[in-house]
């Protein structure tokens, strides 16, 4: 059997070497598919019952932070098929053209598609051009109930403000029980400018120093930065206050409800306002197995699919015919999809500029450490 396999493998490589087997080898490359999306961001059955309908292998990477897959493709090469970035980073990288236009004759189910989240994701994309929407949600604050109630007298109502988060009074009574912030400037600063009654999208330095000020004011209180760590310490009662996304909050209120650890999580979107963003998937210029890229992405349109992702990870999905196929407990959760009153008050991230940007990171590496 050994023998057989080296065999062939001499006869392919003669094939290749006379310009043979061009085809098969276009074939068999077509069959890998490499992605890079964030972490607990898809349904295990996903990947795969994708491989098994189509024959494709996929290797899935994940990362904590828009900066991470960003970094990636800005130098080129990245190995990646498919990635997903916030519509915020994606649009900037739509400017330094690191994606391939879209064929979308390859991908037929986006008809299905809410024509408008199409419409307010072209406000970065225009016409559409290099992205297709996987999720929607919203930064807010996750917290557990108990200990919030010990702190405030009984109520957890302070969790539905910013006020909790930004006030040092109020943040340094939950310092004990743990405190986490993203680990990411591209959402904690555009916050703070709001909290502060100020333009989320400034760039003006002046305004971004005093949104860095804020934070630095309650950084004594934070135990840790992390975008993922805080799902699990969150569901087991080691943090009991998050800067997160809403999805990774509700996906811990929903373990510690499994394990009946007596932790109760909540979500809130305060009521000043937060963040709504959308990720995008995208194919990268460079990518080796774009046939691949186009129907991982169609599959991930197909109604059944985008609902038991959403049902798994707790994000709301674009498709509208997946919507009477989530949860009734999830679609009907207007933390995951928020009633229209709420929704008035969210903002979408902007597109800063490099200046803008090596700004936000000097910034944030101030904040953390705590200069």
């Amino acid at each position: 059997m050994k023998l057989r396999t080296l065999t062939l493998g001499l006869a392919t490589a003669l094939l290749a070497a006379c310009g043979g087997g061009g085809d098969a080898g276009k074939a068999q490359d077509s069959k890998v598919l490499n992605v890079y999306n964030y972490s607990d961001y898809i349904a295990e059955n996903t990947i795969p019952d994708f491989e098994k309908s189509t024959g494709i292998k996929v290797t899935y990477d994940v990362f904590d932070s828009d900066e991470m897959v960003e970094t990636k493709l800005l130098a080129g090469n990245s190995g990646y098929d498919v990635v997903v970035p916030t519509l915020n980073f994606f649009g900037r990288q739509i400017q330094a053209g690191v994606f391939l236009p879209l064929d979308k004759s390859r991908i037929p189910n986006l008809a299905r598609l809410d024509p408008a989240v199409m419409a307010r994701i072209a406000t970065q994309d225009p016409d559409n051009q290099y992205g297709v929407p996987y999720m929607i949600g919203t930064t807010g604050i996750g917290y557990n109930v108990d200990m919030v109630k010990q702190r405030f007298g009984g109520s957890a109502e302070i969790a539905n403000s910013w006020d909790l988060v930004f006030k040092p009074e109020n943040i340094s009574r939950m310092k004990d029980c743990g405190v986490t912030l993203l680990d990411t400037p591209a959402d904690m600063i555009p916050i703070a400018l709001h909290y502060l009654g100020l333009d989320p999208h400034s760039s003006d330095p002046a305004q971004l120093q005093q949104a860095a000020d804020l934070l630095k004011s309650i950084r004594p209180y934070v135990q840790n930065f992390h975008s993922s760590q805080y799902v699990t310490s969150l569901a087991n009662g080691g943090t009991c206050l998050v800067v997160g996304w809403s999805g990774d909050i509700i996906q811990a209120r929903d373990r510690a409800e499994e394990a009946s650890n007596g932790v109760k999580v909540a979500y809130s979107i305060p009521r000043e306002g937060a963040p709504q963003w959308f990720d995008m998937l995208a194919i990268p210029k460079d990518a080796k197995h774009p046939e691949a890229a186009y129907a991982f992405i169609n599959y991930l349109l197909e109604p059944q699919v985008a609902a038991a992702n959403t049902n798994f990870i707790h994000y709301a999905n674009p498709v509208t015919e997946a919507t009477p196929l989530v949860d009734e407990a999830i679609r009907t959760d207007p933390t995951i999809y928020p009633p229209a009153d709420v929704a008035a008050k969210m903002f979408t991230y902007s597109i800063n500029s490099a200046d803008t940007d090596r700004l936000y990171t000097r910034l944030w590496t101030e904040i953390k450490t705590g200069r």
